[in-house]
């Protein structure tokens, strides 16, 4: 059976794949589109799963934030380049993911990639994707923070540090300063006490060998831990962080100040913790070269 142009171009409008892709799965199939579909789906998946070892280190951070502005769900979406990760159909696969987690309640990443989305999975969606542009991705994390009797705050530095801040009381200028605040200082807890015990006792195992050398009495070095300690404290958590507009006062003085509290904030890294792979540039395209000649 002749494959037409026609034939061709509906195929590529309802798959959204490249046209010899299209032109080859007709031909495959004698011309049944259906037949071409569903092929197409088949080796997508296939190319999918192949390039799925594959490290993917860039990508965008998503939000999608409640129409009562009260609850905000934040998504980090991985790709292998910065390109891929600012074309619109990336981005678009992205907030996806936010709005799905948003209006389900789902952060489990296996489970959130099976919520459906106009008449497909996230996961299938993703799959298409990936065979479309070639790259692997895929979603990595996803939180949901609820200010019950505020408002979420969130803040996008160039769509790679994303955060959100669920603030009880206080103003919108004041929840805005608040998540610019952790974009820049990247604290890691609320507050003291969310700190876990076994870290501050290794904190303190730590500062305790630094000050034996001192040759100071017990009671003395004693004195520098405690203080030591409620430093690195002060360092890894918001409260206890100078505010960045106003180094003067700690961010847990200045909500003090407006009686407001920050009950949860959520601060997403594109890539943080992803070890990277390192190649030579001229080496790979001169194994593309290679292969593309067959050799």
């Amino acid at each position: 059976m002749a494959i037409t142009a026609a034939m061709v171009k509906e195929l590529r409008e309802r798959s959204g794949a490249a046209m010899m892709d299209c032109k080859r799965a007709l031909e495959a199939t004698a011309g049944d589109i259906d037949a071409a579909m569903e092929k197409m789906r088949k080796d997508g998946q296939a190319k999918a799963d192949k390039k799925a070892g594959r490290v993917a280190a860039d990508g965008i951070i998503a939000f999608s934030v409640s129409a009562d502005g009260r609850k905000a769900a934040v998504v980090e979406y991985n790709c292998e380049t910065d390109f891929v990760a600012k074309g619109e159909e990336f981005q678009a696969l992205a907030q996806a993911a936010a709005d799905a987690a948003l209006s389900s309640g789902v952060t489990d990443v296996a489970e959130l990639l099976q919520q459906r989305v106009d008449d497909k999975s996230l996961d299938e969606a993703r799959r298409e994707l990936v065979t479309r542009l070639g790259e692997n991705m895929g979603l990595r994390r996803a939180e949901i923070i609820d200010a019950e009797q505020g408002a979420v705050y969130t803040y996008s530095h160039g769509g790679r540090i994303g955060v959100a801040v669920a603030l009880e009381a206080g103003s919108e200028e004041l929840g805005k300063d608040i998540a610019m605040h952790v974009a820049a200082s990247a604290p890691q807890y609320l507050a003291a006490g969310d700190v876990p015990a076994a870290a501050q006792d290794n904190e303190r195992e730590i500062l305790l060998a630094q000050a034996a050398s001192s040759g100071k009495p017990q009671e003395i070095i004693d004195k520098m831990v405690d203080g030591r300690l409620r430093k690195f404290l002060g360092e890894i958590t918001l409260l206890g962080q100078p505010f960045v507009k106003d180094p003067d006062i700690t961010v847990g003085k200045l909500l003090e100040s407006a009686q407001a509290r920050v009950s949860q904030f959520v601060r997403f890294e594109v890539g943080e913790g992803i070890a990277k792979e390192e190649g030579n540039f001229a080496d790979e395209v001169a194994a593309q070269a290679k292969a593309a000649m067959g050799a």
